[in-house]
């Protein structure tokens, strides 16, 4: 796994999203969209984001390739009680160790479900693989876990949301990404040559050209800008305001 230190200036993260239902279509993916906020938010730089099916052999592989690459590696869905919730036992055969019936699981899960009900279903829940660590869940008790570098989650959003509130905290992180949104007001053709040259200028500032429509208005385009450098990302956004300025002037848009 990566070297990864709080007072990194970068910390990379990948998602491995695990299930069929995802790859078919049934179930449209609610996660990615707000575990790459939420990481943004903490400073933790997304890189990359799988889809696997419910099959073990595939989920060992994307998790073996992507936990080396990466700080972290969040993985969605496939640890509830259903015999295709394979989740735990893929994660235990790729870090090769082995997985039973976590007793600090089962004690979480007592605080929901009475004894009597605790069956062999919902035991799968409380099977962990042997080092792992728990991540609690608020919502149903059942939780998630951390192996090596590898966070182990519920595919169920509001699920996910409490465990990755709970994970949080204990996660290395590095400095945050800054972003400038700047409306240019004009068409993106307009402006593409003028801001690859500012671009050209600030090659450490990440810039993305992003078109759209606005009743009244027409066609328009934002322009967003990303850096950890506060001061250097002022000095871009001055740029890019410079070059739309004397666009707009050039092309009688005010």
């Amino acid at each position: 796994m990566p070297e990864t230190s709080e007072k990194a200036a970068i910390v990379t993260a990948a998602i491995l999203v695990i299930g069929d239902e995802i790859l078919s279509g049934r179930t449209k993916d609610k996660n990615i969209g707000y575990i790459a906020e939420y990481l943004t938010n903490l400073g933790i730089d997304l890189r990359e984001v799988r889809v696997v099916p419910d099959v073990e052999v595939e989920i060992v592989a994307a998790v073996n390739a992507l936990r080396t690459r990466y700080d972290h590696v969040f993985t969605t869905g496939g640890i509830g009680p259903t015999h295709d919730d394979i989740t735990a036992d893929a994660m235990a055969r790729a870090f090769g160790v082995s997985i039973d019936v976590d007793q600090r699981a089962v004690a979480m899960l007592l605080e929901r479900i009475a004894p009597a009900d605790l069956n062999e279903a919902r035991l799968r829940m409380a099977r962990i693989p042997a080092g792992a660590s728990l991540i609690v869940n608020s919502v149903s008790k059942a939780p998630g876990f951390t192996i090596g570098n590898v966070h182990v989650m519920a595919g169920v959003p509001a699920i996910m949301q409490a465990m990755l509130d709970a994970l949080a905290p204990t996660l290395p992180t590095g400095r945050k990404m800054l972003s400038r949104s700047i409306e240019a007001g004009l068409k993106e053709g307009d402006i593409a040559g003028p801001f690859a040259a500012v671009q050209l200028r600030f090659p450490d500032v990440g810039m993305g050209s992003y078109p759209g429509f606005k009743e009244g208005v027409g066609y328009t385009t934002t322009l967003v800008l990303r850096s950890r450098d506060e001061a250097r990302l002022a000095e871009a956004a001055a740029a890019v305001e410079a070059m739309l300025a004397e666009m707009r002037v050039r092309l009688g848009a005010g």
